[in-house]
């Protein structure tokens, strides 16, 4: 009996997992054909928390673009050029389609500290050189200026931008800063243009408990049923029909086993004791959930 038990569990719990990657795949919306930014705060973080996602929107078949905008070369312990390397190595991994496709900077407005928290119209001013040129009006006064309509509708040569929670899954403050750097951007762009949609979507990363950060796999029907529940409780409005107001991606084995290759194979300089914990036991490695922002 309880060699059933102990062979049933791993298959049962397999099974689970494969069908809530299936689900994620089939029954929840994508996005396809779309440009899409990354904004992560140092090298590590898109294998660390959005491995899931990268493999998910770099699949030739979702036909996206798929850039990735690191404010910070992770330079904290005189490190900055290997780490760039690392990103690149690990991106390229991730199914990014080449390194022109990795922007990482090397700017003192944005230090690599477990105690700084950066200047949201800095990073705004980042973004708008970026990908909004056309509408670079000063973040910093924007939130305070009156919004006017315009005969012309905003542009940007992005359409999906993504990015952490207010949170930031690890409450790192260099994290928590670009979300709110995010917002006054496309506030900043919206500003003259009233009347007219934003041309760009605004997802972030869910944070989750520290239990449920280090769940792995186990974590992805817990997820789902989260989606599903919140999809329930809150009717669609016809304005939003454009995207999606969630992302579901739930990695495969091989899709996981590939986000492991990408930290552990990309960023070798950080691959310290508790990241193989991270590595091994950590949520954001299999299961990715972003929600869509109101700007």
């Amino acid at each position: 009996m309880s060699f059933f038990i102990y062979t049933a569990i791993p298959i049962l719990l397999a099974t689970l997992w494969l069908y809530t990657g299936h689900m994620a795949r089939t029954s929840f919306p994508q996005l396809r054909n779309k440009r899409i930014c990354l904004l992560i705060a140092h090298p590590d973080d898109e294998a660390m928390f959005f491995a899931p996602t990268l493999l998910a929107l770099t699949d030739e078949d979702a036909g996206n673009h798929v850039k990735i905008l690191c404010l910070s070369n992770g330079n904290a312990a005189n490190l900055g050029p290997t780490r760039t390397r690392e990103l690149t190595t690990s991106a390229l991994t991730l199914g990014i389609r080449s390194a022109s496709d990795i922007l990482v900077l090397d700017d003192p407005n944005f230090p690599d500290s477990m105690t700084t928290t950066w200047s949201a119209p800095a990073i705004a001013r980042v973004l708008s050189s970026a990908f909004s040129p056309a509408h670079a009006p000063d973040a910093s006064s924007a939130a305070h200026q009156p919004s006017s309509s315009s005969s012309t509708p905003p542009t940007a040569t992005i359409d999906i931008l993504l990015t952490f929670d207010p949170l930031g899954i690890s409450n790192h403050p260099n994290h928590r800063s670009l979300p709110l750097g995010a917002h006054l951007w496309l506030q900043t762009l919206m500003r003259s243009h009233g009347g007219w949609a934003c041309p760009v979507g605004l997802y972030t990363l869910t944070s989750t408990s520290t239990f449920r950060k280090y769940l792995s796999v186990f974590d992805a029907p817990i997820t789902m049923a989260v989606a599903v529940l919140g999809a329930v409780s809150r009717p669609k409005k016809k304005a939003d029909k454009a995207l999606p107001d969630r992302l579901l991606y739930v990695s495969d084995f091989a899709q996981w086993r590939r986000a492991q290759r990408a930290m552990v194979g990309g960023h070798r300089s950080q691959m310290v004791w508790f990241r193989w914990g991270w590595v091994a036991l950590g949520r954001y490695m299999v299961v990715n959930d972003l929600r869509r922002e109101r700007v």
